[in-house]
């Protein structure tokens, strides 16, 4: 009898199944698919859709907001101005309106920045860039009044009005200078720039770590301008080429890496109207990476960091005296961050204006909160607190007492926007739907652009008064829905399960195309990995290339491993002087609980990444050789030694107090360990990650005999493509190479 019942619900279940996929396949015949990887990825727009207003910048003190837009009709690009309370929406600037002065040529801009004032702007053209943040440029000035368009200084690194809109200070061959608007006049403000020797500008590896690319600011009353002075005449010389002409040249950049001299840096304060310097006292050694104009005109706070980045100082230092004192410091047994590339915050201080207070962004009882000091250093409250992240402050509104930021309060795969008062007390929730909420907000708190979107819509953006609530829908991407309504596509689904250590871990999961629970699938894991970073989100997914992968039958996963942020310091600071060690065991478990399933072919699962991500996939195939049949590693660190002094010593800390971490972290130590297919890809001239490090490993993998590819892209630097074709053949090789070794 028991036996009868099981074979008639394994019969109705057959059925159950069969239908179900008849449906799915007879409903998928009628979608269309993408019929190459180049097709895939030049049709991603289609997948990610608008992101709304572009290029936002809010005015009048957040009242209204500038964006720009392509005109079809007259072809041109516009710069408009958007008032939420009147729904006005007004012409600032047409670019085919105007031509590049004492030219006929029609003028043609990069970026641009507002005067405080909101009465000019100042555009940045013929950008040639230097290093990922910098570049030269020429800047030129136009009235919003008047409608004029004037150059204002040619071959400038940065330039930046100032607060009071009168003068405008720049950055040229490492010294700084300031012309007059009124007076139409320029003063040369330092005079000492030498080769390897700048005056307002920063080498490659504090622009690159520290994430700013302008080395100066100006005083709120447009009197004085802080500078960093950088030496870096002792530093290292890295040199590369791409090998083009019949004799090559070799680009040089001073480049620290490990245990290496570090740039020496001096702040300065010149007048500018009288050019007359002061330095200021700044603690011997180590970095400093930010500078800040306090509610004091005369008071500039200065932070401080040691070498290895565990210890922080905060010092306000009298402009005219050159004094400082010493007003908080923090040490901790790990890294002090002072900026989140990954958030795209790049501070965790701040100073209102007519308040002698600021706010830190601290993890130090684990979790990263808000903490409200007095200018004499003490704590007066801590704003924030719980087992959450904020991960980025967006406005600190001082008339009104209330801070908003972001935070992981819901979860860490969703981002929220709150706001609460300085005291902690009165908290709010502005953001409802669930999901991952991007949010442009003006400097008065009043109104604010949220970009969200969760894994079942697309991108959302809509206008926000934060009293208010919702007042517009901006942008609701239709398209993207028509499109994977008629089109074949794979959403993400969301997982999550423990290790055996007992960490629970967060993921995501992409099906094949048509996917049949009965059929077996080989499986690619797509990485990064690196410490602060996070890949998985509850968020739309838009790739192109992971949907062409979901169409060739593959599942494609990924994973927040321990390093990842969002999760509390002891999830994200566990790799602390280890790195790799336990994002490869998150990695390789995360594939074992993978091939666990039914559907998933456990003899032929892939792991892939670039940068970081290909520093994780060399490691991860080498020190779990029995996971994964393959791996694609791209712009790999694979020593870290070969790497730079200050991302590197973060997290690994000065070599001399952990050698053996530094051998154990390293691909090359662990190349020997091979068994599966490896892809290797890089480029000549990037300037990041250098190519000495594939060619490192490329030598220890044949001195143990272990056979893998490699391909150079000379020209690329860190993206390894250099051109549309180049990042086409790119994803073709990739794609080949797991259709290869996979299927």
């Amino acid at each position: 009898m028991n036996t009868l019942k099981t074979v008639c619900k394994l019969l109705f279940f057959s059925l159950l199944v069969g239908g179900f996929l008849f449906q799915q396949q007879a409903f998928g015949q009628e979608k269309k698919e993408y019929s190459s990887v180049k097709e895939a990825l030049s049709k991603s727009r289609q997948l990610s859709g608008s992101n709304g207003p572009r290029n936002v910048n809010w005015i009048d003190n957040g009242n209204r907001y500038s964006y720009m837009q392509y005109n079809q009709e007259t072809e041109s690009m516009e710069i408009r101005a958007y008032d939420p309370a009147t729904k006005k929406d007004e012409l600032i600037f047409n670019n085919t309106e105007h031509t590049f002065p004492d030219s006929e040529k029609t003028f043609e801009y990069s970026s641009f920045q507002w005067s405080k004032d909101s009465k000019y702007l100042v555009f940045k053209s013929n950008f040639r860039p230097v290093y990922r943040h910098s570049g030269i440029s020429d800047y030129y000035l136009y009235s919003v009044e008047k409608g004029s368009l004037e150059l204002l200084v040619e071959d400038a690194r940065t330039a930046e009005l100032s607060p009071d809109g009168q003068k405008i200070g720049y950055e040229r061959e490492g010294d700084l200078f300031v012309y007059d608007l009124q007076a139409e006049q320029e003063t040369q403000l330092t005079n000492s720039a030498d080769k390897y020797f700048y005056n307002g500008r920063f080498g490659w590896v504090y622009e690159e770590e520290f994430g700013l690319a302008q080395a100066w600011v100006w005083s709120p009353d447009s009197k004085h301008i802080a500078y960093w002075q950088t030496d870096e005449r002792h530093v290292n010389i890295f040199q590369m080429t791409d090998y083009s002409g019949q004799h090559p040249e070799y680009e040089k950049i001073p480049y620290p890496k490990v245990g290496d001299k570090n740039p020496k840096v001096k702040i300065g304060v010149v007048n500018v109207e009288t050019s007359e310097q002061q330095w200021l006292e700044t603690p011997e050694g180590g970095y400093i990476p930010r500078l800040y104009w306090t509610s004091k005109n005369d008071k500039l706070a200065i932070v401080h960091l040691n070498r290895a980045q565990t210890n922080l100082k905060l010092s306000f230092s009298d402009i005219n005296s050159g004094n400082s004192r010493l007003v908080m410091e923090e040490t901790s047994d790990k890294w002090i961050d002072v900026f989140d590339f990954f958030a795209g915050i790049n501070h965790l201080f701040f100073f209102p204006k007519d308040s002698e207070e600021f706010f830190w962004i601290s993890d130090r009882d684990g979790w990263s909160h808000i903490y409200r000091y007095g200018y004499d250093g003490e704590v007066k409250n801590q704003v924030t607190k719980g087992n959450w992240e904020v991960t980025y402050v967006h406005t600190v509104d001082y008339r009104n007492n209330r801070i908003y930021y972001n935070s992981t309060e819901e979860s860490p795969l969703q981002r929220h926007l709150y706001s609460v008062n300085f005291n902690g007390r009165n908290k709010m929730k502005h953001t409802k739907v669930e999901g991952r909420h991007n949010i442009s907000m003006g400097s008065n708190g009043k109104y604010f652009i949220n970009r969200y979107s969760n894994i079942s819509t697309p991108t959302q953006v809509e206008l926000w008064n934060t009293m208010d609530g919702k007042l517009e829908v901006l942008e609701d991407n239709v398209p993207v829905e028509e499109f994977t309504d008629s089109h074949a596509y794979s959403p993400r689904e969301l997982f999550s399960f423990t290790t055996s250590d007992g960490q629970k871990l967060d993921g995501y999961i992409i099906k094949p195309f048509n996917f049949d629970p009965t059929k077996s699938y080989p499986l690619v894991l797509n990485i990064y990995g690196g410490p602060g970073a996070q890949g998985v989100y509850n968020s739309w997914e838009s790739s192109g290339w992971n949907q062409y992968l979901a169409q060739k039958g593959f599942v494609i996963v990924n994973v927040n491993n321990r390093g990842s942020g969002g999760y509390g310091s002891d999830f994200e600071k566990v790799v602390y002087k280890q790195l790799g060690k336990y994002e490869a065991k998150d990695f390789a478990e995360t594939a074992e609980y993978m091939a666990k399933k039914d559907w998933v072919d456990g003899n032929n699962m892939a792991i892939r990444g670039h940068s970081y991500g290909g520093y994780m996939t060399s490691y991860t195939l080498f020190t779990h050789p029995d996971v994964f049949a393959a791996g694609i590693s791209t712009a790999p660190v694979t020593d870290w030694r070969l790497y730079d002094s200050i991302y590197t010593e973060r997290y690994m800390g000065l070599m001399k107090n952990n050698k053996e971490g530094y051998k154990k972290s390293a691909s090359v130590t662990h190349a020997s360990d091979l068994k599966g297919k490896l892809l290797l890809s890089h480029s000549t001239m990037d300037e990041n990650v250098h190519v000495q490090n594939t060619m490192q490993l490329m030598t220890a993998l044949t001195s143990n005999g272990k056979d893998v590819d490699l391909r150079i892209y000379p020209p690329g630097a860190h993206g390894v493509a250099f051109n549309t074709a180049s990042y086409y053949l790119l994803y073709e090789t990739y794609t080949n190479y797991l259709l290869e070794h996979l299927k």
